[in-house]
């Protein structure tokens, strides 16, 4: 047996000897890695590849995708303010290479290769935590905010939508971001698997990352939205000549409460008003007046006797001209 051992190399080496070139081996093939495989909630045929390919055999969208009309009435992710994610964002590493992940909104654009993931991950978590749905407006990317909203565009066809990343990826080189199945599909290019993109950072209307972003691209700045304000509690409607002798009262005595009705930085908006009050509640005239301190002019009504009268009458204005008076004590 140990001489058999002994003269086996030998044999190959004389082998290997007798070749004039020695053939070529396999070329490397570059394997992308996947993520762990999930359970398919819509799984396709088994080895089938749709026409014109793009995907894995272990990935599509399944049997019945949304159609054309169905994609068209999914909506876009609508940015929001969120708290960012407390373990998402801390930097990590893949493939060997290190990732240091924004951890405050801020304007941000790129341009690269957008791709698609499907059913292999349908169901999975995603780097939030979350619940991977194909069929949902999301993305992954490797280094912004989770969660945070981007403007994925399609410059071949000029195609948009906003998603909102709440995972991590692709980490293939040349990949910028990972789309829902939906999202590649709404964008056109879901069956090809890959295409050009631009990326860009969208976010809530008035937050102050929208702020810094409209500066930034020097677009105008959007008021954050005003919340209502919460209904007041119903009050008995007071007839117009109460309002009138109120105010006849206050003048009458040394009153020291005043309504403000409102206050301008054009006189001409603030004579507006006034005239609106004194129409509004006929024998008013004389005690709708407005005062000018340098650049600003003020509506003021009264002066009424005590503090409930000018709440009283406060609460008529309100509800006969929308006017939230301020009241002021002197």
């Amino acid at each position: 047996m140990l001489a058999r051992l002994l003269l086996l190399p030998a044999v190959l080496l004389l082998l290997a000897g007798c070749a004039s070139t020695p053939a070529p081996g396999p070329a490397p093939v570059a394997v992308e890695p996947a993520r762990p495989a999930a359970v398919p909630a819509k799984p396709a045929a088994a080895g089938t590849v749709p026409k014109g390919g793009g995907y894995y055999l272990d990935d599509g969208p399944g049997d019945n995708p949304p159609d054309e009309a169905a994609l068209a009435a999914i909506p876009d992710a609508t940015p929001r303010e969120e708290p960012m994610h407390r373990f998402a964002n801390r930097p990590y590493s893949a493939l060997g290479m290190q990732f240091v992940p924004m951890t405050e909104p801020g304007p941000f654009r790129q341009r690269g290769r957008g791709s698609w993931y499907g059913r292999k991950f349908h169901g999975q978590k995603t780097s939030s935590g979350e619940t991977y749905d194909m069929y949902g407006m999301t993305a992954a990317h490797a280094t912004l905010p989770i969660p945070s909203y981007v403007r994925v565009t399609n410059p071949g066809n000029g195609r948009s939508v906003v998603v909102r990343v709440n995972d991590r990826g692709p980490f293939k080189p040349g990949r910028v971001i990972d789309l829902s199945w939906t999202a590649a599909a709404k964008l056109g290019y879901a069956a090809q698997g890959s295409t050009d993109v631009e990326v860009e950072a969208v976010f809530a209307p008035g937050s102050p990352a929208d702020l810094l972003a409209r500066r930034a691209a020097g677009q105008p700045v959007i008021d954050r939205p005003v919340p209502p304000p919460t209904p007041a509690a119903p009050t008995p409607p007071v007839p117009q000549d109460d309002v009138v002798a109120t105010l006849a009262a206050g003048t009458a005595a040394t009153g020291s409460h005043w309504l403000q009705l409102g206050a301008f930085s054009a006189l001409d908006n603030a004579q507006a008003l006034s005239r609106r009050a004194a129409e509004a509640l006929t024998g008013l005239t004389g005690q709708v007046s407005v005062s000018s301190d340098g650049a600003r002019h003020r509506v003021q009504a009264g002066p009424f006797a005590s503090r409930d009268a000018a709440q009283s009458a406060a609460r008529t204005l309100r509800e006969r001209l929308g006017l939230e008076a301020l009241l002021i004590s002197r």
